[in-house]
């Protein structure tokens, strides 16, 4: 293996990169994983921090028809647009934005 880094270093260090990209992609895919496999993390009931993104993958919906529900254009929340800076932007109460997302999520399952 030396005598290859020795003949080949671009090659050789390109090989260790690739391999350590792939290495964490797979670590990332296998605790993704095991998070999404505990059923707590299932249909969880809606909180502040939560992103439509992680609401909609708790609930197991597409996260266009959640997005629409809640009226998000793409992009449209600069950061990451937790429920909380939503309920701000839209100018509503954070506890009416979640009891309307409920009510949306269960007539969903």
């Amino acid at each position: 293996m030396r005598a290859l880094f020795k003949r080949h270093p671009i090659a050789g260090t390109g090989f260790v990169l690739a391999c350590a990209v792939t290495l964490f992609f797979l670590v990332r895919l296998v605790l993704d994983a095991i998070y999404w496999a505990d059923p707590a993390h299932r249909d969880q009931t809606p909180a502040p921090w939560m992103t439509p993104a992680y609401v909609a993958h708790s609930w197991n919906i597409n996260p266009r028809d959640l997005r629409a529900h809640l009226d998000l254009q793409k992009d449209e929340i600069k950061g990451r647009p937790t429920l909380k800076r939503i309920a701000q932007y839209q100018g509503i109460p954070l506890e009416q934005l979640i009891a309307e997302l409920t009510l949306f999520l269960e007539s969903q399952k």
